[in-house]
């Protein structure tokens, strides 16, 4: 990595760091029972995503909403499905257990069986089309709005669209600083949002960034039913139709 990429790294590392900062006096009422912090206990995983893959500026930066209990709760990596992480982005460490956990959604870390489909979803497309994790990394970026995992008392996954507005709104406040501290450093032409509520929060936190476009693609959650009729087509049409993506 050259001079002005090892500081683009550190400049977003240290973003990242004052987000979970930011985050973690914020308190969260039922039905939110536990809230994991990957930017925490998963830190190995990010910190090595980050120094691999962040080299300056981008075309393209994607955006997820936040982290799934199979992808960026186990390993740190957004998106980050065990296998794609290992074999796609080469990454692999130690991970910690986070201090409170709902018993029905442990964190095993590398060692997690389970396979986070929005993720093996989303790193298969990229691999297909461009092949090499360094290819693909090489004009994009890939993060999520949110750091936070909510679970309730039941084990239920629960999204930050689902909180109450008073709750919302100070975690928002801390996520769009970081968005737009990460859009500074990589000066992407435009913000692809992974669902409707990524595309939103892009929208809103990015709105006085000139020249910045914020699109949107269909989420490759399997809790979708179109998502489920060839999400990878589908995207790779969205993509191509809102010029990120040639045909070719």
């Amino acid at each position: 990595m050259n001079e002005a990429g090892g500081a683009a790294a550190a400049t977003v590392l240290a973003a990242a760091e004052r987000l979970e900062a930011d985050t973690r006096s914020l308190r969260f009422a039922d039905p939110v029972g536990f809230v994991y912090r990957p930017l925490d206990y998963a830190w190995c995983g990010y910190h090595d995503y980050i120094l691999r893959y962040v080299h300056g500026r981008v075309a393209t930066v994607f955006v997820g909403m936040n982290p799934g209990p199979f992808g960026m709760a186990q390993t740190g990596v957004p998106f980050g499905d065990v296998d794609s992480v290992r074999r796609f982005l080469g990454i692999d460490c130690t991970v910690n257990e986070p201090a409170r956990f709902h018993p029905s959604r442990p964190v095993a870390g590398f060692a997690c069986p389970r396979t986070e489909v929005s993720g093996r979803r989303l790193w298969g497309l990229f691999q297909d089309r461009f092949g090499q994790a360094r290819q693909f990394f090489a004009n994009h970026f890939v993060l999520n709005y949110c750091p936070l995992m909510f679970v309730g008392a039941s084990g239920r996954n629960l999204t930050p669209d689902k909180l109450p507005a008073g709750e919302r709104a100070p975690l928002e406040e801390a996520c769009d600083v970081h968005l737009r501290s990460v859009c500074d450093v990589l000066r992407p032409g435009v913000v692809v949002g992974i669902g409707a509520f990524a595309a939103g929060c892009a929208t809103r936190a990015l709105e006085s960034a000139n020249g910045l476009r914020v699109a949107r693609v269909l989420h490759p959650s399997p809790a979708s039913p179109a998502a489920n009729r060839g999400w990878a087509a589908q995207a790779r049409e969205q993509l191509q139709s809102i010029g990120v993506w040639s045909s070719a």
